[in-house]
């Protein structure tokens, strides 16, 4: 890019726009990485350096930056149409991604709902649930239940059964009152962590959900989680155990159990769905992020018959789900999205990235020996780590510190998006990414630690 165009467009970026969780005045000295173009792992900015996009541009991009069958939908759905409402009128796209949604997602999940990006699939989930068992006549089920450490988007709604008090606590006078439970969170086991701690630690907070249904199970209408992975509360990985266990106390106490799987759908932690990792079918369904590989926004909540058959019944008797959005089953997110699950199919995907997450696996060990770094953990496509002062004792780094932003800065000069959680560095690497790249990846990363290690 001319270096002119740069400047001018860097100014006007810092005259005219917000960025999503973003301090700007962090900006105010320095500028955004302008990004020019991007391609298969890689961003390249206005001075064409690439850098990796380790964090697939907030865990979104499936099959890497342009492929091909990827802007071939694209082009050819534009031929036929670019938007059509979606209420009173449908087409083959929306109808299509559907049967092919319900095809592929858990078992029993045979009705769809669009939406556009993952908070409002939330949202529709919440909704859809609390209005079930008002019409079933249960009409004292209007509370929900959330973990610690849990995110589920941005809306009202969303946030209300958010356990990040960072991103949530200021909003509480806006919220709706939800219950808390325990976060399964195996970094507390430390280097004790073994299958019968684990075991124990997901028994420990199964409890505490079974304690809160006996007592208040109809007040309950259903329990919101990420299935495997808490991902903005910290990357917190916990127990299939815990999931199932979830799904038996859901159908003992008749409590919904909606999986958010926006972030975890679509391949990245080995499985299409993280449910399956312990085998188990919610009652609703949120994707959204990879469901068009990443690439246009949609968002889907499936349900359960025996949700979709309260609201089915003359129009007289206002059983209607009124609800929906401008954008909802856009056409053309949606032969994205078809053409994305093709070239799953097509391409050999899920047997592919099992390859790259093994790689990645041995790979991780580079890092694991360096200072500062403790509880480094891994599922598919997905593996983070969390910088200490002192490792051993997880002695945190002083907050003013913001080791973790500068952890950042330094992964740009080698080439890496590495975007932190305050100070828990983490990959969601997209599916494509080869193993070559992924010791290069973590070669970078080991050069950014030690850089930081010297500066400590």
């Amino acid at each position: 890019m001319d270096a002119q165009l740069k400047e001018e467009l860097l100014r006007k970026d810092r005259q005219y726009v917000w960025h999503p969780f973003t301090q700007m005045k962090d900006y105010e000295t320095q500028d955004h990485v302008l990004i020019e173009r991007a391609e298969g792992m890689f961003l390249y900015d206005a001075d064409g350096k690439a850098y990796y996009d380790t964090v697939s541009s907030w865990w979104s991009n499936v099959h890497g930056h342009g492929h091909p069958r990827i802007k071939e939908a694209i082009a050819r759905q534009l031929e036929q149409t670019d938007h059509v409402m979606f209420s009173g009128l449908t087409h083959r796209p929306g109808i299509e991604l559907a049967e092919k949604l319900v095809e592929i997602a858990p078992q029993g999940l045979h009705k769809v709902f669009y939406s556009d990006n993952g908070s409002t699939a939330v949202e529709v989930a919440l909704k859809m649930s609390f209005q079930y068992w008002q019409q079933i006549g249960r009409k004292t089920k209007t509370r929900f239940v959330f973990m610690d450490n849990s995110y589920h988007g941005d809306t009202i709604g969303a946030v209300s059964v958010g356990g990040v008090e960072l991103y949530h606590a200021l909003f509480k006078p806006m919220l709706f009152r939800a219950y808390r439970v325990p976060s399964p969170d195996a970094r507390a086991l430390g280097r004790e962590r073994t299958p019968e701690r684990e075991a124990a630690l997901a028994a420990d907070a199964l409890e505490a959900v079974r304690a809160l249904l006996a007592e208040r199970a109809e007040e309950i209408a259903g329990i919101i989680v990420e299935p495997m992975i808490q991902a903005a509360g910290g990357m917190v990985m916990y127990p299939a155990a815990y999931l199932a266990g979830l799904r038996e106390l859901c159908a003992q106490y008749d409590v919904h159990l909606i999986a958010d799987e926006v972030a975890t759908g679509f391949g990245r932690t080995g499985t299409m769905f993280a449910c399956e990792h312990a085998g188990i079918s919610p009652d609703i369904l949120c994707v959204s992020k990879g469901l068009t590989a990443g690439v246009m926004p949609l968002a889907a909540t499936l349900c359960r018959d025996g949700i979709y058959e309260a609201f089915y019944d003359d129009y007289a008797t206002q059983k209607t789900f009124f609800h929906g959005h401008s954008f909802t089953g856009n056409p053309v997110a949606a032969s994205v999205a078809l053409a994305s699950l093709r070239v799953f199919e097509e391409e050999r995907v899920l047997e592919r990235a099992r390859e790259a997450s093994a790689a990645l696996a041995e790979e991780l060990r580079s890092i694991a020996v360096q200072p500062h770094v403790a509880n480094v953990r891994q599922l598919g496509h997905i593996a983070a780590f969390d910088l200490y002062r002192d490792a051993a004792s997880r002695t945190p780094f002083p907050p003013e510190r913001r080791i973790g932003y500068q952890a950042y800065l330094a992964g740009l000069e080698h080439g890496l998006i590495l975007r932190p959680l305050g100070d828990t560095l983490y990959y969601w690497l997209p599916l494509c990414v080869a193993k070559d790249q992924i010791r290069d990846i973590v070669a970078r990363t080991v050069k950014v630690l030690r850089s930081l290690d010297r500066a400590n």
